[in-house]
């Protein structure tokens, strides 16, 4: 005698997957938020005020990149 079970997981609803989309969302808003932050700031320094911390105008963006989205 044969027995087979057919188990198949529940398609997410419309509202699962609006509520996915806006958490998704509001966080690249915030990594944006962190990356618009970090260039400003690292911006505002002078020359020797980088210097100290090791960098140099042209490293701001790729620092700023790396503390918003860890690429």
């Amino acid at each position: 005698m044969a027995f087979a079970t057919d188990i198949r997981a529940a398609e997410a609803g419309i509202q699962v997957r609006i509520t996915a989309a806006y958490k998704a969302l509001v966080e690249k808003f915030a990594q944006y938020k962190t990356y618009r932050n970090t260039l400003n700031e690292l911006e505002a320094l002078s020359a020797r005020e980088l210097a100290d911390l090791g960098l140099n105008r042209s490293m701001i963006k790729r620092v700023a990149l790396e503390a918003a989205y860890g690429a």
